[in-house]
């Protein structure tokens, strides 16, 4: 006879349970702490007395029990890992003095049809492909996407133009908002996977802000999208050695226009079809003063080192034609899903608490020890945060990792959101995910956020904050003239 327990009363019962293992430590310790002082006033001044003489305690050994605590404690201190904040942020958005080419799908199939090179197959493919993209008609272009043929004016000089654009529109909005000197900056820190000239990205922005000649800058290529959050790590290393208080800037963005792949074998034509212009740049430092977030978990797994197929799933290469692309393999997402798995394996134990830790070991156990033919099971990530930004790599990822994570709708809105308005721009993608939960007025105090990001090699990288002060609903970013419009419903296929 089965027992049908309502859905209320099962979500009660798993709400008393995990108030009972979440607590059972602070219980067990209260318990202990009550006992022994309710012990030691049974026993009285003159009974105590008589128990700290038959010790035969000497000076010395007072002076050890006072010293060496305080020692350990002070040396924990010093050489324990500085807290890294996050001061503010500042997307790229386009506006009347930010002139960017917003070009719906209809006009980026006619500019495609006049690339001699792209077939018309190919053309009537990335046309579907859009269509079920997850795209809206408000993505963004470079400008040479303004022009045919295309792949004419994708030129290194308008590359460097896409990026200057992009970042300093980001670095000036993130110095208005912070009022942060360019000089007080020690560390500069930018992540661009495939466009690296010479001088360096990082040089063209401190030749720009004029930024210090002793300044910490490095230039991160070549590693996907997720390596905005791998820069937020670094950022993070090096402010442990830098002077208390101060800041790194981080920038993380992707040049599209020299990008632009002219064959025709699809899994390098996917690219043309979901990368749009985006960009961030953000303010970490060691001093909590007008901070807006704290960093509290950075967690990289890298599977490349031992499986070819991971390393081969997002590869540059060139056709058959010598045609220059990114190849994304058609196992890309069971890749992804085995990294996320990798990821939370490593991630699960920081952050979730007491309660669904003991299940998963409870499923392990009765899998792997007892043989019980029982699906694994995955933890409740809603009850460690708040909210979630996965990198809006396209429909297919977020769907994956809403399977895999058994997210609701609403936990997984942002990333769609923000793939339906801004596309896949790359490692920036995560920032504009945490302004639109920050623009729907959805962000408090005390709030934990994930970033989770996938990158080339293949990378499955996790950050999380810890929301300090929420932005005000009136401050200027990417969603202010749009945020009213949204959540929109997205069909499988536009019409």
């Amino acid at each position: 006879m089965s027992l049908n327990v309502p859905k209320n009363s099962s979500m009660r019962l798993k709400a008393v349970y995990q108030r009972i293992v979440d607590n059972f430590l602070a219980v067990v310790t209260a318990a202990i702490s009550s006992y022994s002082l309710v012990a030691l006033v049974r026993l009285g001044p003159a009974e105590l007395i008589s128990w700290l003489r038959e010790l035969q305690l000497q000076p010395a050994h007072l002076f050890l029990a006072g010293f060496v605590p305080a020692a350990a404690a002070t040396m924990y201190l010093m050489l324990r890992p500085r807290a890294v904040y996050l001061i503010d942020y500042a997307c790229f958005h386009s506006s009347s003095n930010r002139p960017l080419a917003r070009i719906p799908m209809a006009s980026f199939v006619e500019h495609t049809k006049h690339t001699p090179t792209i077939d018309d197959r190919s053309v009537r493919f990335m046309s579907r492909l859009l269509q079920r993209s997850g795209l809206g008609e408000e993505t963004c272009l470079p400008a040479a996407h303004n022009y045919v043929p295309t792949h004419e004016y994708c030129t290194l000089e308008n590359a460097r133009d896409e990026f200057e654009l992009v970042v300093f529109s980001a670095i000036d909005d993130l110095l208005a908002k912070t009022g942060v000197a360019p000089d007080t900056i020690g560390t500069l820190v930018l992540n661009c996977s495939l466009f690296c000239p010479t001088p360096s990205l990082v040089d063209i922005i401190v030749n720009k802000y004029n930024l210090r000649s002793d300044i910490r800058s490095i230039n991160l290529s070549g590693m996907g999208c997720s390596a905005g959050l791998i820069a937020a790590g670094l950022a993070r290393t090096l402010l442990q050695v830098l002077p208390r208080g101060a800041c790194a800037l981080v920038v993380s963005t992707e040049t599209i226009t020299p990008n632009y792949y002219v064959g025709n074998e699809r899994a390098m034509l996917l690219p043309n079809c979901l990368f749009r212009v985006g960009g961030v740049a953000a303010l970490l430092s060691t001093s909590p003063m007008n901070a807006r977030f704290r960093l509290k978990h950075v967690v990289r797994t890298f599977t490349g080192a031992n499986d070819d197929g991971a390393y081969r799933c997002v590869f540059q290469e060139e056709d058959d034609q010598g045609n220059v692309g990114i190849n994304l393999s058609k196992n890309l997402m069971v890749v992804a899903g085995s990294s996320l798995q990798a990821n939370i394996t490593e991630i699960g134990p920081l952050v979730l608490p007491a309660s669904e830790q003991l299940l998963f070991v409870l499923s392990f156990i009765a899998r792997k020890v007892l043989g019980a033919r029982i699906k694994p099971y995955i933890p409740d990530f809603s009850t460690a945060f708040e909210h979630m930004c996965i990198h809006a790599g396209g429909r297919a990822v977020i769907d994956q990792l809403q399977k895999k994570l058994r997210l609701t709708d609403q936990q997984v809105e942002a990333s769609r959101m923000t793939l339906h308005r801004f596309g896949n721009t790359s490692s920036s993608s995560l920032w504009y995910e945490l302004a639109y939960v920050e623009a729907k007025g959805r962000m408090r105090k005390g709030d934990r956020v994930w970033m989770i990001g996938f990158g080339s090699g293949f990378k499955c990288n996790s950050v999380v904050w810890e929301c300090i002060q929420p932005a005000a609903r009136d401050t200027d970013g990417p969603w202010t003239t749009s945020i009213h419009r949204y959540p929109v419903d997205i069909p499988d296929v536009l019409k």
